[in-house]
């Protein structure tokens, strides 16, 4: 492509034609831990944009797990895992979240977007096919290109649709989120459990926003199903979302994690996360496998707000998760929606393509155990308040 202007123009006029079409993104600045009350850009605001699902990231005994580590180890790893960043720490979570999941091995990464980039490129190459759900993460249609196998991308949640792309060739594997981050509803787990055994392939579930949340004992969306950890099913967990903390894991067999451990890119060359962050996760673990009343209480908030939203009138997407998107269609209008109800005080992201595609912008509203159910009543009053012209 021929430019006749120099390329850092070319990244100004490109910024502008961003702000013209609404899609400009722009950081506010948090003054408070992660919970409701948030102060953003000095003002306190009743915050619905977390992934903080369960109240753990500013719960005491993880708070003071993490300074107990941190006397204990410091503070940086100082190497890779591989090198001599592996800590005891890091080793006692990596056993625990196993334990935790089901699988006889968990490995762990720096994030979750490493975790899907080192898992699939591993495991695939040129030559072989992935199959994706058209509405997967970012991270994991990333993580198929870079291991250069073909990509299909099969209809959104569309089981017997990948069925008949199933049909034609060599089949590594099919990847999908476990609950969709963007629209809050459950992948069809057990019929991709059995389309992966049929086409011999692996199936791997990025379970980011269901584990803490759904299953038994917070163990996600496979435990949702009642699909018990086997051979072929790879587990991928995030740790900064119910578990309050921070980095991501792969659960899976014994030889996968060793094959992880000796191909995986992202897990070889990077620095370990900080042990205490390690100790830290094992007492937010804890805490979100043994208290099953922050899970019964999300699923009473949720119920609460879909009902008056329900009596409102407002156009929800069908999901039981404490991710609630309320459609607006243009980037114009969510970010209209987001403006009017930071004025009244309250906090919510307005979501725009390319996150979501053209048209399908929207409201993600977002749900912890940490909210009163005066503050769903709050946000539900504001919303009714919306112009819904469009």
């Amino acid at each position: 492509m021929h430019h006749d202007q120099p390329p850092i123009k070319d990244l100004r006029t490109r910024l502008d034609q961003l702000k013209a079409a609404h899609l400009y993104r722009r950081r506010r600045v948090q003054d408070a831990p992660q919970q409701p009350r948030a102060i953003v850009d000095g003002r306190p605001l009743l915050s619905f944009c977390s992934n903080d699902y369960l109240g753990l990231a500013n719960h005491p005994e993880v708070i003071a797990a993490l300074q107990r580590g941190a006397e204990r180890w410091g503070v940086g790893s100082g190497a890779a895992h591989l090198v001599n960043g592996h800590s005891a720490a890091h080793h006692a979570l990596e056993e625990a979240l196993a334990e935790f999941t089901g699988y006889p091995r968990a490995l762990l990464f720096s994030t979750g977007y490493m975790a899907n980039l080192g898992v699939i490129a591993a495991l695939a190459g040129r030559g072989d096919t992935v199959f994706e759900d058209r509405l997967n993460h970012a991270s994991l249609l990333d993580g198929a290109q870079l291991s250069r196998a073909t990509l299909r991308r099969y209809p959104h949640a569309d089981s017997a649709g990948l069925d008949r792309l199933l049909k034609g060739g060599q089949t590594r594997m099919i990847a999908t989120d476990g609950v969709f981050s963007m629209d809050g509803d459950l992948a069809p787990l057990p019929a991709l459990a059995r389309l992966a055994h049929q086409a011999g392939a692996w199936l791997l579930v990025d379970d980011a926003h269901g584990l803490g949340v759904l299953g038994h004992g917070g163990r996600g969306s496979l435990d949702h199903f009642g699909l018990n950890p086997d051979e072929t099913t790879i587990l991928m967990g995030t740790l900064g979302k119910s578990f309050g903390t921070f980095g991501a894991f792969v659960a899976g067999s014994e030889d996968l994690i060793e094959t992880l451990i000796q191909r995986a890119r992202s897990y070889i060359y990077t620095t370990a996360t900080p042990p205490a962050l390690a100790e830290a996760t094992r007492a937010s673990l804890r805490l979100a496998e043994r208290e099953d009343w922050r899970r019964e209480r999300l699923q009473m908030l949720i119920a609460r707000f879909r009902q008056g939203a329900d009596q409102f009138g407002l156009q929800l997407t069908d999901s039981l998760t404490p991710i609630q998107p309320l459609l607006a269609g243009s980037a114009e209008r969510a970010i209209g929606w987001s403006q009017a109800l930071e004025a009244a005080g309250i906090l919510v992201g307005a979501i725009r393509p390319p996150t979501v595609s053209e048209g399908a912008a929207r409201l993600r509203i977002t749900f912890s155990a940490a909210h009163a159910e005066a503050d769903v009543d709050r946000l539900l009053d504001a919303l009714a308040e919306l112009p819904t012209d469009h």
